[in-house]
């Protein structure tokens, strides 16, 4: 891999910040910059990728596709909601499950 050097200038404020994140995260200063820049570009590429796919969709099939979901295919047993979905705890309970498992996922 070619490493190159680039002379970054950062506010006092915001260098001190990404010194605390970087210890806390405990890695290094430099480790913290380049995932951070690359979490920056992989989402603008995203972006993009997602508008062009965009503007290549074709509006009336996705209707109609949509129009035809679940015809044929009644509920079965398992896919009614839990009864306390309505709930604060519910939801809390239903927002911890994704948190745990987008942590378990990234890691």
């Amino acid at each position: 891999m070619r490493r190159s050097n680039f002379a970054l200038r950062l506010q006092p404020s915001l260098l001190e910040e990404l010194r605390k994140a970087a210890e806390a995260e405990g890695v290094a200063l430099n480790q913290l910059i380049n995932v951070a820049v690359a979490e920056k570009i992989s989402a603008l590429r995203t972006e993009e990728y997602f508008r062009q796919r965009a503007r290549r969709a074709d509006r009336a099939e996705s209707l109609r596709i949509l129009d035809k979901a679940g015809t044929g295919n009644p509920p079965v047993k398992g896919d009614e909601l839990p009864l306390d979905w309505r709930t604060a705890s519910g939801q809390k309970k239903a927002q911890t499950k994704r948190t745990r498992r987008f942590k378990k996922a990234s890691t």
